[in-house]
């Protein structure tokens, strides 16, 4: 009994069932589609050549019907008349045809045996529709002696008058007995195509588990510790592939039992490609292994031997606690003495279990979070100095208010000087308000560019044209320059507008009297426009530089916030150039001068590079 189940359990007898079954659906599948095809095709094909045959006999029949004499005295002749038609010219092998007059009387048949309906009236329910004047009228009927049959009645029309009806009754036996034909014919084939995967699968089954059966009594001879033993490789195919690939097993499993260098160098090869440092130490803080990785974070060439407390200038008992299995984990934050920046990496130290044999060692595991600490930093930053921005101007509203509701109302000349410092202050919030709105909508691309043909020289003398008043208050002389052959640029006009204010507006506060500014543009490669803003001015150190475009960011806070400034125009600037797929930079020199360039890329109208 057991050694049939385990029969029935092989490979190969899976196989065979697999390939059987498979055979047998797709047959199934097959034959249920071809066998329903020719049913249909059949059906339709004997139901067409029946309403062929009764719509030609009510054309021939109605010129009959239409001139039957009203008084009846020819009905016989009528009578005569179409059973020559039906039974010479209409005769269906097994169907019965049938002409009625308007009253539904059957005036003529084609089978003798049913003379006696002649004068009768035929009731059902296919000629009532037909006389009605209903031309699609068919049913498939059993009759008493189980045999299917069509049945088709068809309206006699002479002119627009019904004049009498068409009724046919077809077997349907014969058309039954071809597609019980077809049906038997295509079960024998699949008998016999099932018989042939049966043969074949048992071919192929032997093609497959004689390789398996080797491969299994190699395996055997593996374990048993014998690896001179090699399976032969019978062919290129998966199976073949899986031969040699159990011999190259063998081999390198014999070469790992007499060197276990092997393995130590694939661990090497992961902790050198892994994107963080990893450092491994011993029971006693000393560490053993390291990657390239941590080396480059730690700026060592060397870190083998070191203790971890003094690798990362870490608290002893931190450490001893981990070491004792008092903690499981330790997280802290090691600034390198030697960065840039403060550059920031948080160790994560873990304790490694040896099994039964308690702490074998600790790993730490590097990242470099400097990037992540910044990007919290400006956040904080940002929140406070949003907070302070506000804060400042409602302060000072508030004192003022203050001061008008104790009695600085009664004097008119202080309570102007009060109600303007209250409305610059508002108008000072609603400008940081509006920019911070102008900002958000640029980060979340909610301000859609509306890019227009704009002729660059008139815009640049636009801009010259709307700080004319500035420029003379300051006795400052301003020049524009535009090189030849730049006409015009497909941009947002009113964004670069603003873009070009912001830069003009901080080159005018910062430009001492009688000192120079400079709106000049000029071709640049690849296929883009140069707008620079360059002024005399006070300059900007260089280590602020790097923060100019930060929000908020001031050189001189308390010059810059009396000057009206909310500390975003330049950040607003560098994000509507982005918006247009340009860049902003600022070059400047202390007490010598700044200039801001913006390129733009230089499209044509359907948007392409010129």
């Amino acid at each position: 009994m057991n050694d049939g189940i385990r029969f029935f359990r092989t490979i190969q007898v899976k196989l065979i069932i697999i390939y059987v079954l498979l055979i047998l659906i797709a047959m199934q599948l097959i034959g249920v589609y071809f066998i329903s095809t020719v049913k249909t095709s059949l059906t339709e094909s004997f139901t067409k050549n029946l309403n062929e045959q009764a719509n030609l006999l009510s054309e021939i029949a109605a010129r009959t019907l239409a001139s039957k004499p009203a008084d009846g005295e020819d009905d016989k002749t009528t009578e005569e008349d179409l059973n020559v038609l039906v039974r010479n010219l209409f005769s269906l092998n097994q169907a019965e045809i049938q002409v009625l007059d308007a009253s539904g009387r059957v005036m003529a048949t084609s089978l003798a045996s049913h003379q006696s309906y002649v004068g009768k009236k035929n009731t059902s329910l296919a000629v009532s529709r037909a006389l009605q004047g209903i031309r699609d009228n068919e049913e498939d009927v059993i009759d008493e002696d189980n045999v299917r049959k069509k049945i088709i009645a068809k309206p006699v029309i002479s002119g627009q008058k019904t004049v009498g009806a068409v009724y046919l009754v077809a077997s349907m036996k014969d058309l039954y007995s071809t597609v019980d034909r077809v049906n038997q014919i295509f079960v024998s084939g699949m008998l016999i195509a099932l018989g042939l995967t049966g043969v074949l699968g048992i071919l192929l089954a032997h093609t497959i588990t004689n390789p398996i059966k080797a491969l299994t009594r190699q395996a055997a001879a593996v374990a048993e510790g014998r690896f001179d033993q090699r399976v032969p490789v019978l062919g290129d195919d998966e199976i073949g592939r899986l031969s040699q690939v159990f011999n190259d097993m063998t081999s390198r499993l014999r070469d790992a039992l007499f060197s276990n260098e092997e393995e130590k160098e694939k661990l090497a090869s992961i902790l050198a490609n892994m994107s963080d440092g990893v450092v491994a130490a011993d029971e006693r803080g000393i560490v053993m292994i390291t990657n390239r990785r941590a080396q480059q974070m730690l700026r060592r060439d060397e870190c083998e031997g070191c203790r971890l407390t003094d690798l990362f200038g870490m608290e002893g008992n931190q450490l001893s606690a981990l070491l004792r299995g008092h903690e499981s984990s330790v997280v802290t934050h090691y600034v390198l003495p030697d960065g840039d920046e403060d550059e920031l990496l948080r160790v994560t130290f873990t304790a490694i279990h040896r099994r039964d044999q308690g702490i074998a060692g600790a790993i730490a595991v590097l990242q470099d979070v400097t990037e992540q600490e910044r990007l919290d930093q400006s956040r904080r930053e940002f929140v406070a100095n949003v907070s302070h921005e506000l804060r400042t101007p409602l302060t000072t509203i508030k004192s003022y208010a203050e001061a008008l509701d104790d009695g600085a109302m009664e004097e008119k000349e202080l309570a102007q000087r009060f109600v303007g410092v209250i409305r610059n202050e508002t108008e000072r919030m609603i400008r940081l308000v509006t920019d911070l709105l102008h900002l958000s909508r640029l980060d979340s691309n909610q301000a859609p560019l509306r890019r227009q043909q704009t002729s660059v020289p008139d815009m640049l003398e636009e801009v010259a044209d709307r700080f004319s008043f500035q420029l003379r208050k300051k006795s400052i002389r301003a020049t524009v320059r535009v090189e030849d052959g730049i006409s015009s640029v497909w941009l947002d006009r009113d964004q670069i507008d603003q873009v070009l204010d912001n830069l003009v507006s901080n080159a005018i506060k910062y430009t001492l009297d009688g000192g120079r500014i400079e709106i000049a543009a000029r071709k640049q490669e690849p296929a883009s426009v140069a707008i620079s803003v360059k002024d005399t001015g006070i300059g900007i150190p260089k280590k602020d530089l790097g923060r100019i475009f930060d929000r908020f960011y001031r050189v001189d806070k308390a010059r810059s916030r009396n000057m009206g400034g909310t500390g975003l125009g330049l950040s607003i600037a560098r994000e509507i150039v982005k918006a247009h797929g340009g860049s902003i930079a600022l070059d400047s020199e202390l007490n010598e001068g700044t200039t801001v360039t913006v390129v733009l890329p230089n499209l044509l109208a359907g948007g392409e590079s010129a």
